[in-house]
């Protein structure tokens, strides 16, 4: 399996593009994170959380996090809307998990739904990857949907999980297979 973290890609889909944060994006990366409503269905340690100085998150972003993740801005006009992530590289099994978050005045407008569509497409055509998961808080219906939309389907409907609260987090587990997918690995 090809290094999915590198090159870094610049992924052109019908309305929006991802690709490397630049420094151009400070201002509304900070909008981002400042926002409760973005991240109360969200893990507490994402990287863009790690360091107030968001200006240090972009210059050091494609640095620190390689060799664990893959984060891209989404762009709707030349305009940040928000991020996608790929994560939790498992080589062996040709898997990843994915994530994305968005601002919340682009909520609603299938930016998220497009970015997902080209993520897939990029790890599954590009990257060879054959099993695609993800995971989303049991309340979070907006992400079970932009899941559902790009082929995703539950394997597992009540899981604790650590995503850095006070107390383990009950989650929903999402997974997306390749046509070709050696069927030995089985998700219920």
């Amino acid at each position: 399996m090809n290094n999915i973290f590198s090159p870094v890609p610049n992924l052109k889909g019908e309305r929006i593009v991802l690709r490397a944060l630049t420094p151009d994006d400070e201002t509304a990366l900070l909008e981002l994170t400042e926002n409760e409503n973005v991240y109360r269905y969200l893990p507490t340690f994402l990287y863009e959380q790690k360091y107030d100085d968001k200006s240090y998150v972009i210059e050091h972003l494609y640095d620190e996090c390689l060799e664990d993740s893959l984060i891209l801005g989404v762009y709707l006009n030349d305009e940040f809307t928000g991020l996608a992530e790929v994560y939790g590289c498992r080589p062996v099994l040709k898997k990843v998990s994915v994530g994305y978050r968005l601002l919340e005045r682009y909520w609603g407008r299938g930016i998220a739904t497009e970015a997902l569509s080209l993520i897939r497409d990029y790890l599954i055509n590009e990257k060879d990857i054959r099993v695609i998961t993800a995971s989303t808080m049991i309340d979070n219906e907006a992400s079970a949907n932009v899941l559902k939309k790009n082929g995703f389907r539950h394997f597992m409907y009540t899981v604790f999980e650590n995503w850095g609260y006070q107390k383990l987090i009950l989650t929903e587990k999402w997974v997306y297979t390749a046509k070709d997918y050696n069927k030995q690995y089985s998700f219920h």
